[in-house]
């Protein structure tokens, strides 16, 4: 269902929106829409303390398991320590 509001906008920010539009071949209502609606779910997923990863981050995984207790500075240490022996 769809319905019409009324928004009070600066000027030279709807022109700047509307020639914005026009050159990717959208509405300045559907950008606005979608806008809005991206909005509306992030706010959710934030509730949620849900964090979205994009589908190229979630290729990049190894399966593996770090220890939660892993000391990654001694680690680097004696890397650099065998490193220059």
């Amino acid at each position: 269902m769809e319905a019409e509001i009324t928004l009070k906008i600066d000027k030279y920010l709807i022109d700047t929106a509307n020639e914005y539009a026009q050159s990717h071949k959208k509405s300045l209502s559907s950008i606005i829409e979608a806008y809005l609606s991206r909005l509306v779910s992030s706010d959710k997923s934030q509730l949620n303390n849900d964090i979205e990863i994009s589908p190229f981050v979630k290729s990049l995984r190894t399966g593996v398991k770090i220890p939660a207790d892993y000391d990654y500075e001694e680690s680097y240490n004696n890397h650099l320590a065998e490193k220059y022996k």
